[in-house]
Order: C-alpha cells, then structure tokens, then sequence
C-alpha cells in the first residue's frame, strides 16, 4: 500500500526529474536563440534531421483530432507492439515521454542516501545532475584508454556501497564510444548484491549491428538490469517525447510509483506506426548515417584532427581548446554544436546532420580553428 510518506516522496521526485528533462535539457539551445540572418545549423542536440518516417508523420496527422483525450484505452495496445519488437513480455515493458522519464525513474527507485548512482565519466550528465539534486551519491569512473565503461571498477564500486545503480550508457553519450558485449556480459554476471544495471541504448540503433548486441538479452533471462530506448534518434522524433524501457517485472514495478504513465498520443501513434516498418527503416537510416559519419571521419584525417571512433549518430572531436570559446565562433559562422562536456575540456560534441549541413559544418570548423593558435584557450 502506498502511505501519505511515500507519496509526498514520490511526487517530490517526479517534480525534480521534470525539472531536469525540461529546462536543463533544452537551456543550451535557449541560450543560442540570438538573430541571424542565415538559418541556423543545429548540430548540438543528437537530434536527427531525417525526422520522423512518412508513416509516423501521417499517424500524427490523423491523429490531430484525437488530442482532446487521453486515450488510456491504446497504452495496453503501446506495451504490447514494443513487446512484441523486443521479444520481450508486456509486463515487461514501461513506456515513457522519451527514454529520458525511464531513467528519472530508475533513478528515483534504485538509488537512495546509502546506495549511490555509479556511472562513468564522462557520461549522460543529466542523469548524473538529477541524482545530486536528490541528494544521491554518484560515483564516477573514467572511461578506459579505449572510451569505454571500466566494468570492473563499476562492479567495486557498488560492492563498496553495498549495492546502488550503475548507470552505463551504450553507445556512450557524449563520446559515441562503445563498452564491449564481453564487459556487460561480465558485468550482468558479476553485478554485486542489491545493485541494479540500467543499461541507455538511446543510440544504439547508428551502431554496426556486427559490434554491438542489446542488453535487452539479459531482460529476457530475468537479470536485474533495466534498458531504455527512445524513439527520438533513429526514428528522428525527438519532439514527439515517446521512449519506453524494459525489464523484469519486480523492477518494472518499483519504478512505476515515479511515472506518470501518460503520453502523448500523437506521439504513441507516431511510434507504432514507426515500429512497423523498423526492420528496413533502421537498417537505411544507420547506413546514410554511418556513410556521412565516415566522410567527415576522412576530413578530420585528412586535417590530422583527432577523434574519438563514433559508434552514434555525433563525434567527439578533440580542438585542442576550449570548446566553449570554439563553440561561439562556430555560432557566429551559424552552426551550433556541442557544450562542454568536463573532463574532456578541449573536446568537442557534433551531431551528424545532413550532407549539406555536414558541409556547412567543415566550412565553419575551418574558419573557427584559424581564429586562435592551437592549444589556446
């Protein structure tokens, strides 16, 4: 039964984690809001500018009329079709407004004053903010030499604390670095007592399927790991806010006193109708995403700039400068890119937009590395 406590508790975190997936998540682009006289190319946010498939736009039409209700009535039917996508049962399936509500809730469940969130560094700092402001311990970890998660380190880590949740992001935001199946596979079969994995798999779907393999497995065999997805990035809605997560029934059940369990329709039906044609629609968009990735991977060579290898749909640059002042200059040339993202100070985020705005983005990088020296910042 839930007590007047745990209910004043609950909505205390719901109210904080909206917070954060609200104001926090769109200040950056707030702040760029200054008058210019060309459009602006925005490839600060991982959106994806190939936007949502014909069928999802069309359900979405269709769909206008219907917003006047909740339509509560075709959650049941949502479950089931990302059910039935993942392999998965509907009982273990939570959808959300975006993927980003799923990692709220984890958060609030699984983490508390004696057991820490435990993640990487850098990593998904959103996650990591809303944590602190609920007073909750967060451990960090650098990322190995290779930019990915150090398992082992995680796994001390919740040992040390007598459990918690490990928060590991797959491919890794901001970096578009890969952590091995082999070191989840250890991890999941190493994960200390009373310790959660939540595994975010936002980009997962820009990654050679080849390379990577879905923790969604281990959800399948009953381990206490949760997954979340989100059809913002390679289904290309991210303003529709439809996301969902998976895991086993027990977990699936502690994080539904923190959701609202309510989305919006238009952005349910734009999902299954996207859902229904993903086995061509993901496997086109990884490709031209991948083949314009590649090309501008052969630019920076060519200019002998550093990178981190992506494994998403942005790239991790390294300027040698402070992204921050780079950031402006590329502002000024009209393309937004990626905030700071500590420890990696003179790296910088960009998402991978179009071809023509992956060329707009070399002519302003190149004006905007001439500004200052190398090394300055």
């Amino acid at each position: 039964m839930l007590t007047r406590r745990q209910l004043v508790r609950n909505f205390g975190c719901l109210a904080i984690a909206g917070r954060f997936a609200g104001e926090r998540a769109f200040a950056q682009q707030a702040q760029l809001k200054a008058p210019t006289h060309d459009p602006i190319v925005w490839l600060d946010s991982n959106e994806n500018p190939a936007g949502p498939p014909a069928s999802a736009i069309k359900a979405m039409i269709d769909g206008v009329t219907a917003t006047a209700r909740y339509h509560v009535d075709e959650f049941d039917g949502f479950s089931a079709a990302i059910a039935q996508s993942e392999n998965v049962k509907p009982e273990q399936v939570l959808f959300g407004v975006g993927s980003t509500e799923v990692i709220d809730a984890a958060i609030c469940a699984f983490t508390s004053a004696s057991a820490p969130l435990i993640t990487a560094a850098p990593s998904y700092d959103i996650a990591i903010d809303l944590a602190r402001s609920l007073g909750r311990k967060v451990v960090q970890s650098p990322l190995t030499a290779a930019w990915a998660y150090d398992v082992r380190q995680l796994a001390r880590e919740a040992a040390n604390a007598g459990g918690g949740l490990i928060y590991l992001c797959n491919p890794n935001n901001p970096t578009a670095s890969l952590t091995p199946t082999r070191d989840i596979d250890w991890l999941v079969a190493n994960l200390p007592p009373h310790t959660i994995l939540l595994v975010d798999e936002a980009y997962i779907h820009f990654a050679d399927p080849t390379q990577v393999e879905s923790a969604i497995k281990y959800v399948r065999d009953g381990k206490d790991v949760i997954v979340a997805r989100t059809f913002s990035k390679i289904y290309g809605m991210a303003g529709a806010r439809a996301g969902f997560g998976c895991a086993k029934p027990e977990l699936i059940q502690a994080m539904n006193p923190f959701m609202d369990k309510v989305i919006p329709i238009l952005g349910l039906r734009a999902a299954m109708a996207a859902l229904g044609e993903r086995d061509t629609l993901v496997p086109e968009r990884r490709s031209n995403v991948a083949r314009i990735r590649g090309e501008l991977c052969d630019w920076l060579q060519q200019k002998k700039i550093q990178y981190i290898e992506p494994h998403a749909n942005f790239i991790m640059i390294d300027i040698r400068r402070d992204p921050k002042a780079f950031g402006h200059e590329m502002r000024k040339r009209g393309v937004a890119v990626g905030r700071p993202f500590p420890p990696l100070d003179q790296m910088l985020r960009v998402t991978i937009g179009t071809e023509e705005e992956m060329k707009r983005f070399r002519g302003a990088f190149s004006a905007s590395l001439e500004v200052a020296p190398a090394g300055q910042t």
